[in-house]
């Protein structure tokens, strides 16, 4: 628990936070069976640099309304941003990258978690 949020509370809260700013493809998966580093990871994507970087700072700054800011960050400058709330990662990314680099791909057998949708 970070800041009084359970992890899936920081995944969902950074998923929809990604989706106000019209994100795409947000997802978050379920890796806590899979990996020991975190429970939850958030994905979704940009179409440019300018959108990338306004997602960080949505999503971050509505984390941090809520008493909750990274343990670390990474990739502002490039195409992939991370953002490590400890049981939840965010993976912010270029279209491009996130095509590249198949997170989901990867982690094709970790449970999606449903995301309401507006």
């Amino acid at each position: 628990m970070l800041g009084g949020l359970e992890a899936r509370e920081i995944a969902l809260t950074a998923a929809e936070a990604a989706g106000d700013l019209k994100a795409r493809d947000v997802i978050v998966l379920d890796v806590s069976h899979k990996t020991v580093v975190t429970d939850f990871f958030v994905i979704c994507s940009t179409d440019n640099r300018v959108q990338l970087k306004a997602v960080v700072e949505k999503v971050k700054a509505r984390l941090k309304d809520r008493g909750v800011v990274p343990l670390h960050q990474e990739g502002l400058g490039g195409g992939w941003v991370v953002l490590d709330y400890g049981g939840a990662v965010v993976h912010l990314f270029l279209q491009e990258q996130r095509e590249f680099y198949g997170l989901e791909r990867l982690w094709r057998d970790a449970p999606e978690i449903e995301l309401e949708r507006a």
